[in-house]
């Protein structure tokens, strides 16, 4: 049996008859260059209109929440009308609403995001102080989430219809629709406070017990931190588990895999090398979108366990209402999305070629 010549996957176009040999060289990389280049483009235009857009929304949506700012930095003592007036002066609530929104956009563009009302000071200031608790929580869930349900996903679809991926996405489904406040305070009662000869193995909250220094704080840190990353990585994992499945199961059927394993490759071979790296761009994107979303912390999870935190912060804002440090902490929170879902964009044409042509 005589071996034959296979035609080339990909093509570039034909060269015109007319142009020069140096033309029709550079033409095809020169055309996929500018189509990368005016992809590129694209995908920055968007996110850039995306977060005038989250601009607009923080400063018109947090107003419809009731509340009066003044009230609560009286403290509900009785004050004067003169007083209550010198705090509006002094926040800027005393002015229009279209020059209150004009001052907050253009002070935001210059990284200004205003003072707090109820902490007196820049919001810049205390969202950075809160945000490595928040990247130390988040992160370290992130990692362990999404190494874990890529790994179970994989498998799963590799032996798919089989006992282990029947317990493994059911599993992943039933935590997946938990809602991650009410599984935090069940894991409080049962291993915080302790229920029957169970005794209360871990703290209920917070982040450190305090008056501890060096190594021995980094165990009191890693004791605190276990509780609240345990519920996030249960809630979270399946949501990868299940997109790495599907994205693995589409790609089962393929030519190319039978190929592969025609050529007497392993089937661990098959899965890693082959069928994997071309199941990524969903997951890429899931992982890009969850990225994004650890700097935005997750605002139950630390409200139950008290961490001190973005979410926690954003939860003591809402509270009040302190609107410079809500429409501070949501600017912040959406752009970390836009800017890790652009990258993922970004990263598209080089985990498939066929993307941004």
């Amino acid at each position: 049996m005589t071996a034959e010549a296979t035609p080339a996957l990909v093509e570039g176009p034909a060269a015109d008859p007319g142009d020069t040999g140096s033309a029709a060289g550079r033409g095809p990389r020169a055309r996929t260059t500018t189509a990368y280049l005016r992809y590129v483009a694209g995908k920055l235009t968007g996110a850039a209109v995306s977060l005038l857009a989250v601009l607009v929304t923080s400063f018109f949506l947090f107003r419809l929440i009731p509340g009066d700012p003044v009230k609560f930095m009286t403290g509900g003592r009785p004050v004067s009308a003169q007083q209550i007036a010198a705090y509006r002066r002094e926040f800027g609530l005393d002015l229009p609403l279209w020059q209150q929104f004009t001052d907050y956009c253009g002070k935001a563009l210059t990284g200004d995001l205003g003072t707090s009302y109820q902490f007196r000071a820049p919001v810049l200031d205390k969202i950075t102080e809160a945000l490595p608790n928040t990247l130390l929580l988040t992160g370290t869930a992130f990692v362990l989430y999404t190494a874990l349900g890529i790994y179970l996903g994989t498998r799963s679809a590799w032996r798919h219809g089989k006992l282990g991926d029947r317990l493994n996405t059911g599993l992943a489904l039933t935590l997946y629709s938990i809602p991650s406040f009410w599984l935090g305070l069940l894991l409080i009662i049962v291993l915080s406070v302790g229920v029957g000869p169970v005794p209360g193995l871990f703290p209920t909250g917070g982040m450190e017990s305090g008056g501890k220094e060096g190594f021995a704080y980094v165990l009191d840190v890693a004791h605190h931190l276990v509780l609240p990353v345990v519920t996030l990585v249960a809630v979270e994992y399946g949501q990868t588990l299940l997109v790495t499945r599907s994205a693995l199961l589409d790609e089962m059927g393929s030519d190319y895999l039978t190929t592969a394993r025609a050529k007497g490759l392993r089937d661990d071979l098959v899965r890693r090398r082959h069928a994997v790296p071309n199941a990524l761009l969903p997951t890429v994107t899931l992982v890009f979108v969850n990225l994004g979303r650890t700097v935005a912390g997750v605002i139950l999870v630390e409200t139950v366990f008290s961490w001190p935190g973005l979410g926690g912060l954003f939860y003591q804002a809402l509270s009040v209402p302190d609107l410079p440090l809500v429409q501070g902490l949501f600017f912040v929170f959406a752009a970390a999305v836009i800017v890790m879902n652009t990258l993922a964009d970004l990263l598209y044409p080089l985990l498939d070629p066929r993307v941004g042509r």
